[in-house]
């Protein structure tokens, strides 16, 4: 039960209302439907309403959310349901079914595929290629029989239109191994008649290539054809094209050959072509108005065309040893014509699903090498109808809902008193509607409507329907739950010798007998099972073994078609008994196919006939709810200090007492041997308040508790990191000291004192210390090489540094590797025919000027402001600095003093310091 999902969505379990009455239930089921609550449980029955939408929950996270949960833990779903007959069947080695019911566009088809898929996708884990093959085509089966089984019409895209049992395989490791399908009553009238169209039928005319039509004479058009004129104009939003090519192509998966495959459009083509065919007459005789057609039937069934027609318009007679051709009536052609039609369309369904068991059936299984296999079986049946005119379709899918009903209220009520047998609880008695009644009106021998059917049809002669209702009448006349005209006079509802209406548990259905007899025997003239058994085509020779019979042989009347479909609900029925069942009821919500509207009247009665407020009763005998002590202990321990976070008591029977009795519930439950019973919905919802306020609290307390390990975790990383960082340090240091100390250990017996040797890459945090080691290094080195210099080289090599340092890489060559005169003027090197006349003159300004020493001198070159050259002489003293004309004897032209610039200091402090600069 799912008690965890919020009240504002209604009771997630119906067996948890208040009252239970239809008006809660009802009021429920819409609240549930208005808030997209599509689910909803009845124990372990599932209520699903038809949404009209695509809801996303269906997807990989949904499935793996339902996988291996137990059904109250996640709210309802299709997929806690097929999970629990999935766990049934693996742990507990046991056949399961899901048996899915409703009406025709309550969505049963889309359950039982969202079913199929769920089961496929949760087996498997290892995605062996043979499983996933199995896996592949049982998916594939049901594209395939959707095609062929389900009609297209104006109230339902999807409407099945036969009765499907499949059962699916599983070997003892819980892997699907193969599967086998059971296919019911087929209702043929979508071939020819107003309830629609079959699906296959649309796909080949508006989805299949041009080629293949032309091939196949079919026209684009779907109303060129009677057929599918007859049905009305059904409008689809379904694209027909796409699911043309995924039902061929699923077909190839599935192991269809191409030539059967183009065998199966052939006969889709055959049936249009026949819905065509007029009959016409000339005086007594009938003709084949458009001809044209003939041979393109035969053409289709690979025989002859003059066979077609005589099939079409004779029927052969045996009289003793003589055989005649009968020729037929304009009516008698017609009739002959459909019933043709109807009886392709049924056999080349059954050889669809016969080809498909051949497939997807276990082979090679042997049961002492790979054990026991367990079956999972998917019930996809029609639910009960009342249409405005119910024939003998309608007669047998009510009487297979009766079957079906009888059945689910027996196991439920079967299921519910083992249970409480097993509890030690008292069972409490349940009324509830025993249709076995109506199930043997029908079907009992000698008496029932069936048996009655039958011996009309067996009578010789020519038996009509009025005659089947007299003799309905005169059998049943003074059973409660039958009635007609002639027993009732009063009521107008019933046409004289035409209706008959029966009480079923879901209501008053009254059915028409119309056809009653046509339909229950084989009408079909053995002329047309020769002309297809006769057919050069292996796949439509196959499909009518019968026509290899000779037309004067004598053989066993068939079984009619009622008493083939009695054998097969007792069959399915006893089928399903043997197994465990969980059940799917599912409710159409309007005939608009509105994703809003609810309409109250139509969902009641589908209530109603699904019997959901009978099983609601049945679960609520005594008790809403039922879970075993380690479960309910698991889910609410926490309301109790004696049970929170683990009791010490006996066992788990005496701590569930323990908490329920600290609630105050003692008196509401009862204690079964392995169960706690619940009588009262009140009590759950007051548990799992209580359970939600202390799972708040309990959070909090987790969330703290995890918060402070994630913040020890942190620091103790933190300060692991910070270990591990200073250890690498210092092995990073050392390391690179130890390297320094090993490469400059000898630099002092080296030649150049260590200036080759290449210092070794630091670490990042020894970078500004091996700035300070290189220049400690630098300074030594420095020391080592000027320490035995003479105070004479000592002042060249202090004024070449004070120049380098002050032009700062300005000037590219200083002549370093040169001794600096300073005087150049007086030197006879330089300018050996001027130095005389640049003494008398530099005296002269000596003793003018009263300057100490002369610092520099030179010629130079001056570029004047019109790019004119003309020599000068440059005189830099301690006190002036004068350009002269060496031209003119080096006359003095401009005297500068130096005593408060720049220049004159830094002279002035290298003056005192008996240093000379040399300016070039």
């Amino acid at each position: 039960m799912a008690e965890h999902e919020s009240l504002e969505f209604g009771k997630a379990d119906f067996v948890l209302l208040d009252n239970v009455s239809l008006e809660e239930f009802m009021a429920n089921l819409k609240l549930r439907f208005e808030k997209g609550r599509i689910y909803t449980y009845i124990g372990e029955v599932v209520v699903s309403v038809n949404p009209y939408r695509a809801m996303n929950i269906y997807g990989r996270d949904t499935i793996e959310q339902y996988k291996g949960r137990e059904l109250y833990e996640q709210p309802p779903h299709l997929f806690a349901i097929a999970d629990a007959a999935y766990k049934a069947m693996k742990r507990r080695n046991k056949d399961t079914c899901i048996v899915i019911s409703g009406e025709s566009g309550a969505g049963k088809t889309e359950a039982s595929k969202y079913i199929m898929q769920y089961i496929a996708a949760i087996t498997n884990p290892s995605q062996r290629a043979e499983v996933e093959r199995v896996k592949n085509m049982l998916l594939k089966s049901n594209c395939v029989l959707e095609a062929f089984g389900n009609a297209k019409t104006n109230r339902n895209d999807n409407s099945s239109r036969f009765g499907k049992y499949m059962d699916i395989n599983f070997d003892f490791k819980g892997d699907p191994i193969g599967g086998h399908i059971n296919n019911y009553l087929l209702e043929k009238d979508p071939v020819g008649k107003v309830k629609g169209v079959f699906k296959c039928i649309f796909q080949l005319v508006k989805g299949a290539p041009d080629a293949q039509l032309r091939s196949l004479h079919i026209q684009r058009d779907p109303t060129a054809y009677t057929y599918i004129k007859v049905g009305g104009q059904i409008k689809s939003s379904i694209n027909d094209s796409a699911d043309f090519k995924a039902v061929t192509d699923a077909m190839k998966v599935i192991g269809f050959t191409t030539e059967e495959i183009q065998t199966v459009y052939k006969i889709l083509a055959t049936i249009l072509h026949l819905g065509n065919l007029k009959f016409g007459s000339d005086g007594d005789v009938t003709l084949i108005e458009n001809s044209k057609l003939v041979s393109i039937l035969g053409d289709l069934l690979s025989t002859k065309d003059e066979n077609v027609e005589k099939a079409l318009l004779y029927r052969t007679v045996a009289t003793g040893r003589d055989v005649i051709d009968k020729q037929h009536t304009h009516q008698e052609a017609s009739y002959g014509r459909d019933a043709l039609a109807k009886a392709i369309y049924e056999r080349l369904f059954c050889w669809i699903v016969g080809r498909i068991n051949d497939i997807i059936e276990v082979k090679n299984y042997d049961v002492r090498v790979h054990g026991k296999n367990t079956v999972i079986g998917v019930l996809d049946i029609y639910g009960f109808e009342i249409f405005q005119n119910n024939s003998f379709e309608q007669f047998c899918i009510n009487y297979c809902n009766e079957k079906l009903q009888q059945l689910f209220i027996q196991l439920v009520l079967k299921q519910e008193q083992e249970e409480y047998q097993r509890e030690g609880i008292p069972w409490k008695h349940i009324d509830y509607f025993n249709n076995q009644i109506i199930v043997d009106l029908v079907e009992q021998q000698h008496k029932g409507i069936f048996a009655v059917l039958d011996e009309a049809c067996m009578n010789v002669g020519k038996v009509t329907d009025e005659m089947l209702l007299q003799a309905l009448n005169g059998k049943l006349a003074k059973h409660a739950h039958y009635t007609s005209r002639k027993l009732s006079p009063t009521d107008k509802n019933l046409e004289f010798d035409r209706d008959f209406r029966i009480r079923h548990y879901a209501g008053d259905v009254a059915y028409s007998v119309v056809g009653f007899i046509d339909k229950n025997k084989d009408t079909l003239f053995q002329d047309f099972k020769r002309l297809l058994y006769n057919s050069s085509n292996p796949v439509l020779k196959a499909m009518w073994p019968e026509g290899k019979l000779s037309i004067t042989e004598v053989t066993k009347r068939p079984l009619t078609a009622a008493t083939l479909f009695k054998n097969s609900m007792i069959s399915l029925v006893e089928n399903l008994a043997s197994k465990e069942p969980y059940y799917v009821r599912c409710i159409k919500p309007n005939e608009v196919k509105s994703p809003l509207l609810f309409e109250h009247e139509r969902c009641k009665h589908q209530v109603e006939y699904l019997g959901l407020l009978e099983n609601v009763r049945v679960r609520r005998a005594g008790f809403a709810n039922r879970q075993i002590y380690p479960r309910f202990l698991q889910r609410y321990k926490m309301i109790s200090e004696f049970t929170w976070p683990n009791h010490d008591l006996p066992s788990d029977k005496e701590a569930v007492k323990r908490l329920l009795q600290g609630c105050g519930f003692e008196h509401d439950v009862a204690y079964g041997k392995t169960k706690v019973f619940i009588r009262t919905p009140r009590t759950i919802f007051s548990l799992e308040e209580q359970r939600a306020e202390m799972v708040k609290r309990i959070v909090l307390f987790l969330q703290k508790v995890w918060r402070g390990t994630l913040a020890r975790m942190h620091y103790r990383r933190m300060r692991a990191a910070l270990i591990i960082i200073r250890a690498y340090r210092r092995y990073k240091v050392k390391s690179y000291i130890r390297e320094v100390n090993q490469r400059f250990k000898n630099v002092r017996g080296m030649k150049d004192h260590g200036k080759h040797v290449k210092w070794p890459t630091p670490p990042k945090v020894l970078r500004k210390f091996e700035e300070a080691l290189r220049n400690i290094y630098n300074r030594w080195w420095a020391w080592t090489l000027i320490k035995d210099l003479s105070p004479e080289q000592l002042v060249q090599i202090r004024a070449k540094v004070a120049t380098l340092e002050c032009l700062k890489g300005q000037r590219a060559d200083l002549g370093l590797q040169r001794a600096w005169e300073g005087n150049y003027l007086v030197s006879k090197k330089d300018s050996p025919g001027t130095a005389s006349s640049f003494t008398l003159i530099s005296s002269d300004l000596q003793r003018k000027d009263k300057f100490m020493r002369v610092l520099f001198s030179c010629n130079v070159r001056k570029i004047n402001r019109f790019n004119k050259a003309e020599d000068r002489a440059l005189l830099i003293t301690d006190r002036h600095l004068y350009k002269m004309d060496p031209v003119k004897q080096y006359k003095p032209m401009k005297s500068i003093p130096l005593y408060n610039h720049v220049i004159s200091a830094i002279f002035r402090q290298r003056n005192t310091d008996n240093r000379t600069a040399e300016w070039s």
